[in-house]
């Protein structure tokens, strides 16, 4: 298991672990993704709409920053609730990128894990 999340913590391909996911870094490529992995060629985007799954890591991966912004600006000011609220999605959406890209990587990995069979051409 620990490989797997070195592998997930270098966003590295799920089957042979070497391979890059994404083409650059995070704030140069946004979701630059190779279509392959260059080491062993597993196709990322096993089917349309594939990455649908990564929104659930997306919202799971989203709260407990989300949470912790929106906590410290109540604690720190005394702002009316909506107000917090706006601040918090403000100040969270610089976030949005990493959280995205993590969450398609945690998403195939999972995929991989339960569904490991790569669909024929």
């Amino acid at each position: 298991m620990s490989g797997a999340l070195t592998a997930i913590a270098h966003q590295v391909c799920p089957r042979c672990r070497r391979g890059p996911i994404f083409r650059a870094p995070l704030w140069r490529g946004f979701l630059a993704m190779h279509d392959r992995c260059p080491q062993c060629g597993l196709k990322y985007e096993r089917e349309p709409g594939y990455f649908l799954g990564a929104l659930y890591f997306s919202y799971l991966l989203s709260i407990p920053p989300a949470l912790a912004i929106v906590l410290l600006i109540w604690r720190l000011t005394a702002w009316r609730f909506d107000l917090v609220m706006l601040c918090g999605f403000v100040a969270y959406l610089p976030l949005v990128p990493a959280v995205t890209r993590w969450a398609r990587v945690i998403w195939m990995y999972v995929d991989r894990h339960f569904d490991p069979d790569e669909p024929r051409p």
